[in-house]
C-alpha cells in the first residue's frame, strides 16, 4: 500500500513534548512498513502563540530520534507549502466554498457581544452557552441578518469571523482505528470558527483542507483531539470530501509515573526527569528543560521506550531497533488505555543499549563528554575506561559522574569505610606494597592482581584488610569496576601518588 500517505502536523510553541515525538514515531512506522511517505507540517496558524526557534527544535528533535521526513518545509514535495502561515490564501479560498454551498456563515459579532450574551446566560442559569443550531438566530450573523445587511456590514469591513453550520440533530460516526466506532451528537457541537478575524484558519479549517490536499491516507494523533474529530468529519462532509477522508487512530494518554493523571512538561520539573526529546532553553526559567539526550540517553533507547508506550508487540520481545519497530507495528495492537511513564524503564532499555554498543560506538561519545571537562585521552586508554564501565552505567553521563577519577584527582573519599577499614600501624606496610608497584613494568590487570595477592600472603593480609584501602585510596568509593583493572590503566606512578595522598587523608580521619 505505497499509497500511505501520513503526517506529523506540530505547532511551533515551545518544546516538543514525548507525546508529540511518540505521534510522530506511530506515524514513521506506518509509513515505513507500508513503503508510503512521511510528511512534517508546520501548522503556524496561530501567531500569538509562536515561539521563535520551536520549529528548528521540532526538526532537530526528529532528527536526532532518526524519524527522517519525506516531505516538509525543507525537504519540498508536490504538495506544499508545508507551513500553514504560508498557504493563507488556500484557507480564505476554501472558507469562502463553505460559505457559497451554505455550510458556513460569516458571524459580526464582537468578543465584546459574546462576553455580554454569556453573562446574561449565566444571569438565566445557563453556565455552558454554545454558539449552535440554537442560538446562532439570535446572534448577529449571515443566518440572521438580511442579505442587504450582510453585504453592508462586508462593504463596511466589519471584523468577522466564519463560522461551520452544525446540523441541528444527527450523529455523526467514525470507526476509530484504535477506539473502534465513536459516535457525536451534532447536537452538543458548537459551530466552531473555522476564519478569524485575522484571516488565519483556526485548526480545525486549516487541518482538513490540508490533509485533503497533501492526500493524506491515515490521521494518527494524540488522544486529546477525539473530541474535535466530531467537527472534522463534518467539515468533510461540507466538502463533498467524505470518499477520500483519511482513516483516524486516537493514540492513549502517556500518563504519569504514578499512572493518575496526564504527564505534562511540567512534571519534568517538579519529578527531575525528562519530558523532551531535547533540552529546551524558554524564555524564562519555568520554560527551560532538560531533555532525554542532555540526560545522557542514546535516541535509540528513547524510540525504543516511546514505542512501548502504548503500543504492544503481542510477543515477549522488547528491545528492538528501528527497522525492527518498523516490520513488527501494527496501530491495531494500539491499546486504547494511559500508558504509565516508567523513567525507571527507560534507563533500563538505555541501559542495555550502552551494554551492546560497540567499544568504538562508546569512545565517540565519551570524547566529547571529556572534552567539555578540557580532558583528552588517546582511543587506547578510553577503550579500555569503556570496556570497564559499560556495564556499570545507566545513562552516558554516568561515564564521567561514576567513573571521573580515570581522569583527574579523586574528589571525594569514602569516609566511613576508610575510618573502619584504615589501621595507621599498617601503613609502612602499605608504604612496602606501594614501592613494589611501582618496580612492575607495563603492568597489566594479572600482573598488578598477582603482586597485590603475593603482598597479602607474605604479610598475612586478608582481602578485606587491603583491598578496600587499594579501592577507596585509587578511586574515592567502594563502588566500580575491577581495581586491578582500575590500577593497571591508570598507571603505577599515578596509583603511588593517589596511595600517598590517600594515607594522608586516612590518617586525618582517623585522628579527627
Amino acid at each position: 500500500m505505497s499509497n500511505v500517505r501520513v503526517r506529523f502536523a506540530p505547532s511551533p510553541t515551545g518544546a516538543l513534548h514525548i507525546g508529540g515525538v511518540r505521534t510522530a514515531l506511530y506515524n514513521h512506522l506506518l509509513a515505513r512498513q507500508m513503503g508510503g511517505t512521511f510528511i512534517l507540517r508546520i501548522e503556524d496558524t496561530d501567531q500569538t502563540r509562536y515561539v521563535p526557534g520551536a520549529e528548528d527544535y521540532i526538526k532537530e528533535a526528529l532528527a536526532w530520534c532518526g524519524l527522517t521526513l519525506d516531505e516538509g518545509p525543507e525537504q519540498g514535495g508536490d504538495y506544499g507549502p508545508y507551513r500553514q502561515s504560508d498557504r493563507k490564501a488556500i484557507y480564505q479560498e476554501h472558507a469562502q466554498q463553505l460559505i457559497a454551498n451554505g455550510k458556513a456563515y460569516y458571524a459580526f459579532d464582537t468578543p465584546e457581544e459574546l462576553d455580554a450574551r454569556r453573562e446574561t446566560e449565566k444571569e438565566a442559569g445557563n453556565h455552558n452557552f454554545r454558539y449552535d443550531a440554537s442560538t446562532r438566530g439570535s446572534m448577529r450573523n449571515s443566518e440572521s441578518l438580511t442579505s442587504a445587511q450582510v453585504e453592508q456590514l462586508l462593504a463596511d469591513k466589519t471584523p468577522y469571523t466564519i463560522r461551520l453550520k452544525v446540523p441541528a440533530d444527527e450523529i455523526v460516526k467514525i470507526t476509530d482505528l484504535v477506539r473502534g466506532e465513536v459516535q457525536f451528537q451534532s447536537k452538543e457541537l458548537d459551530d466552531k470558527i473555522l476564519l478569524k478575524t485575522d484571516g488565519m484558519p483556526t485548526y480545525h479549517l486549516a487541518n482538513i483542507v490540508d490533509d485533503h490536499l497533501m492526500k493524506i491516507t491515515h490521521v494518527i494523533r494524540g488522544e486529546e483531539w477525539l473530541p474535535s474529530t466530531a467537527h472534522h468529519v463534518l467539515l468533510y462532509r461540507a466538502f463533498g470530501w467524505e470518499a477520500t477522508m483519511p482513516s483516524f487512530a486516537h493514540l492513549p494518554l502517556i500518563l504519569k509515573p504514578t499512572g493518575k493523571g496526564k504527564l505534562s512538561k511540567r512534571d519534568g520539573v517538579a519529578l527531575g526527569i525528562p519530558v523532551f526529546p531535547l533540552a529546551w532553553n524558554g524564555a524564562t526559567e519555568e520554560e527551560s528543560f532538560t531533555g532525554f539526550r542532555e540526560f545522557g540517553f542514546d535516541p535509540r533507547a528513547v524510540v525504543n521506550f516511546m514505542a512501548l508506550l502504548g503500543w504492544n508487540p503481542g510477543t515477549e520481545q522488547e528491545l528492538f531497533s528501528l527497522d525492527e519497530l518498523v516490520n513488527a507495528f501494527s496501530i491495531e495492537k494500539i491499546g486504547k488505555a494511559g500508558a504509565r511513564f516508567d523513567f525507571d524503564k527507560a534507563k533500563w532499555f538505555n541501559q542495555q543499549y550502552i551494554m551492546q554498543s560497540s567499544d568504538e560506538e562508546l569512545v565517540a561519545i565519551v570524547k566529547p563528554i571529556l572534552a567539555e571537562k578540557g580532558i583528552s585521552k588517546d582511543d587506547a586508554f578510553l577503550t579500555v575506561f569503556v570496556q570497564l564501565m559499560k556495564e556499570r552505567v545507566v545513562v552516558y553521563s554516568d561515564f564521567w559522574d561514576n567513573g571521573y577519577y580515570f581522569f583527574t584527582e579523586v574528589q571525594d573519599y569514602d569516609e566511613k569505610n576508610s575510618r573502619k577499614k584504615w589501621k595507621p600501624e599498617n601503613q609502612g606496610l602499605f608504604n612496602e606494597l606501594r614501592g613494589q608497584l611501582k618496580t612492575l613494568e607495563t603492568p597489566d590487570e594479572a600482573t598488578v592482581e598477582a603482586a597485590v595477592k603475593s603482598f597479602m600472603e607474605v604479610n598475612e593480609l586478608g582481602f578485606g584488610a587491603v583491598l578496600p584501602i587499594l579501592r577507596i585510596g585509587v578511586t574515592g568509593t567502594m563502588q566500580g569496576p575491577s581495581i586491578f583493572a582500575v590500577m593497571a590503566l591508570l598507571g603505577m606512578e599515578e596509583v603511588d601518588r593517589r596511595l600517598e595522598k590517600a594515607f594522608t587523608v586516612f590518617n586525618s580521619l582517623k585522628n579527627g
